[in-house]
């Protein structure tokens, strides 16, 4: 048998983020992957130079059509551009009852490039977090949904804390580039969760947030648990980061498939 995955989310033209990231992790790790795209995005590996949404009634045809024969065991949330999409998905996934929802607080691309407005990070956070089973903010989400700055471990706790006041699920805050490790915080229900990584040096991360959180969802769908999840879904990323990739003239992609002997 094998688990789907639904990923919700924008194209990255240059295959290293977004849904293009979301399918190669999904298949990878032995799930079928199914996408519904909420963004068109002209990037590459040095940054974003154009974007355009897609509709509303198309967002909601997608998922219509998934749903109504695919089922999805879990499904991802990556970036949604607009209120109005955001509204869109969040009805429909209430109306689906979608399970293990996974979302990824995509506001800030790794070169730097922002991708979400202000009007759009508040509904965000009060009609999409919700639903979710688990977000995964970096160090600069966590900074927007928490309100604070992030200086030190201390912080990130803290920042968890603040967050876990209006949203109940599990919290995971990526502190890799604080710590100058990759020490991550899962916090649950009040405790903290410290997962240690050592740091590899190597530049080329883009898309790593969208292949951690699609990660997660495959093995949420595969029937483990979300601290299980989160742990195989951060070995799995580190192994594509140590792979050592090199594409691109900026901050290159992973590489995905490392390790999968070729037919």
């Amino acid at each position: 048998m094998i688990h789907t995955v639904l990923s919700i989310a924008g194209s990255d033209s240059s295959g290293g983020a977004g849904i293009q990231a979301d399918l190669k992790t999904i298949t990878c790790l032995g799930g079928y992957g199914m996408t519904v795209i909420t963004a068109l995005t002209a990037q590459n590996t040095m940054g974003v130079s154009r974007v355009e949404t897609v509709s509303v009634p198309m967002v909601e045809g997608q998922i219509d059509e998934v749903f109504s024969d695919i089922a999805p065991d879990a499904v991802k949330l990556g970036m949604i551009p607009t209120p109005e999409i955001m509204e869109a998905v969040r009805a429909k996934l209430e109306t689906y009852q979608a399970p293990h929802i996974v979302l990824d607080p995509v506001m800030v691309a790794t070169s730097g490039s922002t991708l979400m407005e202000d009007r759009t990070v508040k509904t965000l956070i009060s009609r999409l977090i919700p639903l979710a089973e688990i977000i995964t903010p970096n160090l600069s989400e966590a900074r927007v949904l928490s309100g604070m700055e992030i200086e030190s471990r201390e912080d990130m706790a803290a920042a968890a804390r603040k967050i876990a006041e209006y949203y109940s699920g599990a919290i995971l805050i990526k502190g890799g580039h604080l710590t100058g490790a990759a020490d991550d915080l899962l916090f649950r229900n009040g405790e903290e969760i410290w997962m240690k990584g050592s740091y590899i040096e190597n530049k080329n991360t883009h898309g790593t947030g969208c292949t951690l959180s699609s990660a997660i969802a495959t093995f949420l769908a595969e029937g483990f648990s979300v601290e299980e999840s989160v742990r195989r879904g951060k070995e799995y990323v580190a192994s594509l980061i140590e792979a050592g990739l090199d594409l691109g003239k900026g901050r290159g992609p992973l590489w995905h498939n490392y390790g999968i002997k070729r037919v």
